[in-house]
């Protein structure tokens, strides 16, 4: 309290140099001392910034950008289990980084920066480039979800203020998802990516550019395919529909897609599939749906009639929603020939009482 503003801005400076300082927390009994002192300066830094305006002046963006990277940017861990199953938040304990005490700290210090009125966006250009945002997307593919948390609403920060770089964070996130679909099968963020793009997707204007129904055939609707796709079925059905809501036209195409990638013999994700169908449902549009009423319903009597309770139970319940009612009612000349004869054989047959009375 008693440093002039030139002197809490000199120390403000080192304390952000100090920072730059990592320690080695796979042994938590190694500099005890040095580690506590940084998080009480991380602390200090986070109180003085958030507390008054116009401290973060243009002259320290090189030490602050300093002290981020050397923080946040390191080689992740390999995975516990790099070879088996991905990682099912449901079956496997979290994995947590070591270091969080100081990188959560880092992360609220570089979001308080990005979300300040004094954010110079032309001063920042010289720091938030390609290379540091690319570093940025690698640690999606961390462990810890308390830090993909923080990644996604930093990201989200900068895909707001950095008008600049949209195009390539677009771009970059496209091909984490074409090399999880096509190469490896295995990426712990691909749901914050996706929540990431919800908010995205929300923002394009209508009529959608060709890159952006371009992502929607190449990229989203192929993530469908992937084994994991439990792990990020909410975000992704999010996203499908948010595509639908800017163009209804796009109907037709996006349930083409899902009955092409349909599961064979993964029940829990075939119910995933009936529950995006149902979503879908909500905002489709009459005409849309005369066009693929009849393999739709192919696909809708064999889920019916599936041998697994709870794929049948599921596609049963679309029954409830008025709108999939009236629109069958108004289709039925082209539904009933397909529906009326498998549905009437299993009925009598299906081994489970309330999925025989349903029907």
């Amino acid at each position: 309290e008693e440093l002039s503003d030139v002197e809490r801005h000199e120390l403000l400076s080192q304390k952000l140099a100090q920072c730059t300082v990592v320690f080695d927390f796979q042994n938590l009994n190694e500099n005890l001392e040095g580690k506590e002192a940084k998080q009480t300066t991380l602390t200090e830094i986070f109180g003085y910034i958030s507390e008054r305006t116009g401290v973060i002046t243009p002259d320290l963006y090189p030490n602050l950008f300093k002290m981020v990277s050397a923080n946040l940017f390191r080689t992740i861990p390999p995975q516990i289990n790099a070879f088996g199953d991905p990682f099912d938040p449901e079956e496997d304990e979290p994995r947590e980084e070591a270091a969080w005490p100081h990188l959560c700290l880092v992360y609220h210090i570089f979001l308080r920066f990005l979300e300040s009125g004094d954010f110079n966006q032309g001063v920042a250009r010289s720091y938030i480039d390609n290379a540091f945002t690319m570093q940025l997307l690698e640690l999606f593919d961390c462990e810890d979800v308390r830090e993909r948390e923080s990644l996604k609403t930093v990201l989200h920060r900068i895909y707001g203020k950095m008008l600049n770089m949209r195009s390539f964070i677009r771009k970059s996130i496209n091909h984490i998802f074409l090399q999880f679909i096509y190469e490896t099968q295995r990426h712990n963020g691909i749901a914050e990516l996706l929540e990431i793009l919800g908010s995205i997707i929300n923002g394009f204007t209508v009529p959608l550019k060709e890159e952006h129904i371009g992502f929607l055939h190449r990229v989203l609707l192929p993530l469908h395919k992937a084994r994991p796709m439990a792990l990020y079925y909410a975000q992704l059905s999010y996203c499908t529909v948010q595509f639908l809501e800017k163009d209804p036209g796009l109907a037709e195409t996006i349930l083409r897609s899902l009955l092409r990638f349909w599961p064979k013999v993964n029940s829990p994700k075939e119910v995933m599939f009936v529950s995006e169908i149902e979503s879908i449902m909500d905002v489709i549009e009459p005409a849309q749906f005369a066009a693929v009423c009849q393999p739709l319903f192919q696909q809708v009597v064999k889920c019916i009639v599936s041998p697994h309770f709870q794929v049948a139970e599921r596609t049963l319940g679309m029954w409830r929603n008025n709108y999939f009612v009236s629109m069958i009612t108004d289709n039925i000349h082209l539904i009933l020939p397909i529906a009326l004869s498998g549905i009437y054989r299993h009925s009598r047959s299906h081994w489970n009482r309330n999925i025989h009375n349903q029907v």
